[in-house]
């Protein structure tokens, strides 16, 4: 059997190799789609692994030409879900994002049969905040690229800010319904004597103040996606004319006795635990179980703390045009501190974080500081575990950035201005008052003590009361 590697960079084809001729195969490299041509034309592929920017076009496009018969799989430095999602759409048997793990290739390679693949209708690449390299983000990816394009209902579960609503946004504009209306409400926001009218709508004269007819929900996404957003806070009568409308596909409104049939792909999501409310008696479980075709489950920020740089720096970015200004950059130890915190409101809490310090940052760069700032002085440090070189380290790493481009040019003699009268105070302190000890400690002549002492307007006698 015979693989193809497409790649540019000679590390991602070595590696690939090494692991392919280990499994049996014989490999072919190229380095560009017209390297890749050439390759097709010696005899059949049975797995093809191609990169998605090339230096002569654009690997997706290459597969969805129609040039490879064997099975695709798609490899990109690029993690967000737009690209698994069209990879899949476009005939990828999978989407590997860099850097992979070889265990993953390893099993590619095993369960590969030579089919041919055939290139399905691709949708517009997502313009999104979708991303993250952590294993639990990619296998949501893979999730969702699958099922985008189906009319299945999908429940979408996770914490508060973790991006449900966002999720059914993506799948809808991935989906066959891409064209159509994309209808969103939050059944929790909406009175219980009054959702059901926002859900099916109404007929005239149906209730004290139905002075006309309103269309539903369901009537405005008909051919389109409804989303239901916290589906585990609805009332318990509507969840039977849910089910209905499930079963059968009609619909009636408020005050009306017509069946009006509609064609809605039903996307739902909810925070909670509808297991325990079923067991609670508030939610039916033959609703669930219609709601419960395709579960995808959002994790947690704190669960994928290895995407918080990529999320943040995105978000950054995404901040600064939306301010008309050019964000600063976020220094390690600020990058540091960000994943260590447990980010109970999720992306979402990230999100206006970030948009906080593009805005009140002072100078070039976050640091630690800023961050633990904005999150209202939450660190997570151990000030007591820190050396005192670190803490030298970082403390003229904050002020240094703080100066920004203003920085002195005689910068020793301007940082000696700021360490030298808290070392003075802190050693006088010790000595209470005494300037003799207080030259034995420091290792400098007494003379220079009191000089020192003039300059920086220390008063001895402070420190011997």
């Amino acid at each position: 059997m015979r693989t193809l590697v497409i790649d540019d960079d000679a590390g991602i084809r070595w590696v690939l190799n090494k692991v392919l001729k280990e499994e049996g195969f014989e490999v072919i490299q190229a380095d560009s789609i017209a390297a890749a041509e050439a390759a097709l034309h010696t005899g059949p592929f049975s797995l093809v692994f191609l990169d998605i920017y090339l230096p002569d076009g654009n690997g997706m496009e290459a597969l969805k030409s129609g040039m490879f018969s064997a099975p695709v799989v798609l490899l990109t430095a690029e993690s967000t879900f737009g690209n698994a999602a069209q990879a899949y759409r476009i005939g990828a048997m999978e989407y590997l994002p860099k850097p992979f793990d070889l265990e993953e290739v390893r099993s590619l390679a095993r369960r590969i049969k030579p089919t041919e693949v055939v290139a399905a209708p691709v949708a517009e690449k997502d313009n999104d905040m979708f991303i993250g390299r952590s294993p639990a983000m990619q296998n949501l990816f893979r999730t969702l690229g699958r099922v985008a394009a189906s009319e299945l209902t999908v429940l979408i579960t996770g914490e508060s800010g973790t991006g449900k609503e966002l999720v059914a946004q993506v799948l809808h504009r991935q989906s066959r319904r891409a064209d159509k209306p994309f209808v969103p409400i939050n059944t929790a926001a909406i009175p219980a004597d009054l959702l059901e009218a926002e859900l099916f709508g109404h007929e005239k004269g149906a209730f004290t103040g139905a002075d006309r007819e309103r269309v539903g929900h369901f009537e405005k996404a008909n051919g389109g996606t409804l989303f239901l957003d916290e589906i585990g806070d609805m009332p318990s009568s509507l969840q039977v004319k849910l089910l209905r409308v499930l079963e059968e596909g009609v619909i009636q409104r408020v005050g009306g006795r017509e069946d009006r049939r509609i064609n809605v792909r039903l996307l739902a999501a909810t925070h909670q635990n509808l297991l325990q409310k079923i067991e609670a008696g508030t939610f039916r479980e033959d609703l669930f179980y219609r709601l419960n075709v395709i579960p995808v489950h959002i994790p947690p920020l704190r669960d994928r703390r290895d995407d918080v740089p990529q999320l943040a720096t995105f978000m950054l970015d995404a901040a600064g045009k939306e301010l008309g200004m050019h964000p600063p950059i976020l220094l390690d130890e600020a990058i540091g501190l960000l994943q260590s915190y447990d980010w109970p409101g999720n992306v979402r809490e990230l999100k206006n974080v970030m948009r906080r310090l593009a805005l009140l940052t002072p100078g070039a760069a976050i640091t630690l500081s800023d961050v633990a700032l904005a999150l209202g002085n939450q660190s997570n440090r151990n000030e007591d575990e820190e050396t005192l070189s670190d803490a030298v380290n970082r403390c003229m790493r904050n002020y240094l950035n703080h100066l920004g481009h203003a920085q002195p040019e005689d910068m020793y003699k301007h940082l000696m201005a700021e360490v030298e009268p808290p070392l003075l105070m802190l050693v006088m302190a010790h000595c209470k008052g005494n300037q003799i000890k207080a030259a034995e400690t420091l290792g400098l002549n007494r003379n220079t003590v009191r000089k020192l002492l003039r300059q920086y307007h220390i008063d001895p006698q402070y420190f011997k009361d």
